[in-house]
Formats: structure tokens, sequence, C-alpha cells
């Protein structure tokens, strides 16, 4: 083996371990990675069940809250939430109809909302403002319209 080639398997193989302990650090640091366990749920039924029968902010904890949301054409349920600062938001998502997308910017909130599985994210909101919560994914006609915010107190 010539030793332009030892220095190039050499190169090629620090490049991936580069990036499998970036994505370690995501996965495990920061909780970037992908779900487990995945939950299930009936989409025709989303209304008659539990928790999603009550969409809503819950307060879990000192500090700490639950946003209980349902996706739908064009609309997230609850429509606005407000939550105090420095506060750790977990977000329980599913979807009634179509394959929808969240995402927050500037935040680790990005996730896909497909009928028939929940979705849970969180995120710890340490600054105050107003936050837009829009849908990612195309979901029809009128998603250019699918927005919401998230006011930071």
């Amino acid at each position: 083996m010539h030793r332009a080639e030892e220095i190039w398997i050499s190169i090629i193989v620090g490049v991936l371990i580069l990036f499998m302990v970036i994505l370690g650090y995501q996965t495990f640091a920061l909780s970037m990675g992908p779900p487990s366990g995945m939950e299930t749920i009936d989409p025709q039924k989303v209304d008659q069940t539990a928790p999603f029968d009550k969409p809503g902010i819950y307060e879990i904890g000192e500090n700490e809250y639950e946003v209980i949301m349902t996706l739908e054409v064009f609309a997230f349920n609850p429509s606005n939430i407000e939550i105090p600062v420095g506060s750790e938001v977990h977000f329980k998502m599913t979807s009634k109809d179509v394959t929808h997308g969240v995402q927050v910017p500037g935040t680790n909130i990005n996730a896909m909302v497909t009928p028939g599985h929940i979705q849970q994210i969180s995120h710890t909101f340490t600054e105050p403002g107003e936050y837009l919560f829009l849908c990612n994914e195309y979901c029809g006609v009128g998603h250019q319209s699918m927005y919401t915010t998230i006011v930071v107190k």
C-alpha cells in the first residue's frame, strides 16, 4: 500500500469517528435522538382518546408544563400558548388528518407529527419573548396559514 493511500484511509476513518462522536453528543447530551417506544393512537378517535380529548397547557411541576396538542387542517389546538420564562415545556402531539411538521425557529423543537402516532418533544424557554410555532410540512392548500405563537413572559 502506498503512503498516500494510508494517509487517505486515516483521514476517512478520522472523519467517520468525528461524525460518530458528534452524533453521539447530539443524541445523549442534547437529547436530539430519534423517538423510542413509539406510542400509537387511532387517528379517527383522537377527540375521544385521553389525553387528547382535553388539549391544553397543564402545570405538572415547579416551572414544568405539559402541552397536550392536536394538529389538524391548518390549525393547532390549543392555538395560543403562554408560559413563564425558565419553564421546561413537554409537548405531546398527534395529528387528526395528515402529516404535519412542527418547528420553533431558534430552538430544538422540530418534529414530524403523523396520524396514528404520538410525538413528544421538550424544550426549556430561558428567554422571554414571542416564539413562532409553525407547520413545516406541506399539509394542503392552507398550509401557509398554519402557525401560532408561544408567549414566554
